[in-house]
């Protein structure tokens, strides 16, 4: 009898291991972005003039007393930090819902004369009503930008889809040339409106104080509270409006909805801080190559990431001038433009 040789033994199979499924990675990526914000509003309540390292920084924000870098802190530096943190997020939500609600990815609210419109709209108060706070300059701000975004809205809305890129950039300029010819006109002929506009006007976080805070932040809070669940019907508006309606997605009131949100973010932000670009040009693309085109992520980490864009372009602009300073709508300039260069040049940076 003769015995057949055992059988080879089979190889252990290892289990697959666990890989973090995508909301995990991108959840912990939002959180490195809101850690990038938080470190960057750090340091910006600790640059200036008169530096204040870190660490007492951080003994500032604990325990609050009347030491110079306390009142530094508290009284100088965390209304400007506070006011760089509302208008960046603010700016960066409204570049991501002016491209998915057009549908064009050079929709920003620069390019589209939202800006345009509520600079008018303060010169208008300059002049006319002898406004100097930019806290009173947000009631006129708003129309101003609702006025210039409908008429380049209509005048972009009923073109193809391949003619609206060139259409939206035509009216937006054309928006943009009109108004600021007409602003030109009142500053020329009205000293005392040149000498606030002028301050406003390149975008400046400086010396705006409480007031405009507290002026802009309400308004802000309620475009957040109206863009940030639009993501998903944005994301069925994509699809096109027929296919979008065939789901049952009512596409007017959407969009009617999301031009709402970018104005109650644009207008306050802009009459608080004056008119600061690239903002909501270059955070929504930069957030598109890293996320994909879902619309319900790239809001949410819109926030923080237009934020840190804005903090980052305030505490440049004291760092690079001491002890004086360069504006930050000067400095996002100075950085948003390369940046868009480069993204224009990336297939995946103009897809939406």
């Amino acid at each position: 009898m003769t015995l057949s040789p055992p059988a080879p033994a089979r190889p252990r199979t290892q289990a697959p291991r666990h890989r973090p499924n995508r909301v995990s990675r991108r959840t912990a990526g939002w959180f490195v972005c809101l850690a990038l914000a938080v470190l960057l509003f750090l340091v910006s309540l600790g640059t200036g003039a008169r530096g204040i390292p870190l660490d007492a920084v951080w003994q500032s924000l604990v325990h609050r007393d009347t030491t110079a870098d306390s009142v530094i802190v508290w009284q100088l530096r965390m209304p400007r930090t506070v006011l760089a943190c509302v208008v960046g997020a603010a700016l960066g939500v409204a570049g991501v819902v002016m491209q998915a609600v057009i549908r064009n990815p050079l929709a920003e609210p620069g390019l589209v004369g939202v800006n345009a419109g509520a600079s008018f709209a303060v010169v208008v108060a300059i002049s006319a009503f002898g406004l100097t706070s930019p806290a009173d300059y947000v009631w006129f701000a708003f129309p101003g930008s609702l006025a210039a975004a409908s008429v380049v809205y209509g005048l972009t809305v009923r073109a193809s889809r391949t003619g609206q890129h060139i259409r939206l950039v035509l009216a937006g300029a054309a928006m943009t040339a009109t108004l600021g010819a007409c602003t030109g006109v009142l500053t020329t002929f009205n000293t005392q409106a040149f000498d606030s506009y002028r301050f406003w006007v390149v975008g400046s976080l400086q010396d705006r104080g409480t007031a405009a805070l507290a002026a802009s932040a309400p308004f802000v809070a309620l475009g957040l509270a109206l863009a940030l669940p639009l993501g998903p019907a944005l994301n069925a508006l994509a699809l096109g409006d027929d296919t979008s309606t065939a789901l049952g997605l009512r596409t007017g009131t959407v969009r009617v909805a999301g031009f709402a949100a970018v104005m109650l973010l644009c207008g306050a932000a802009t009459a608080a801080a004056g008119p600061i670009g690239f903002v909501g040009l270059v955070v929504p693309h930069a957030l598109r190559m890293l996320l994909g085109p879902d619309v319900r992520w790239l809001l949410v980490y819109a926030v923080p990431a237009g934020a840190a864009l804005v903090l980052a372009g305030d505490v440049a602009g004291r760092l690079i001038a001491p002890p004086g300073e360069i504006e930050a709508g000067i400095v996002t300039a100075f950085i948003g433009a390369p940046v868009l260069m480069w993204l224009v040049n990336q297939r995946k940076g103009v897809r939406l």
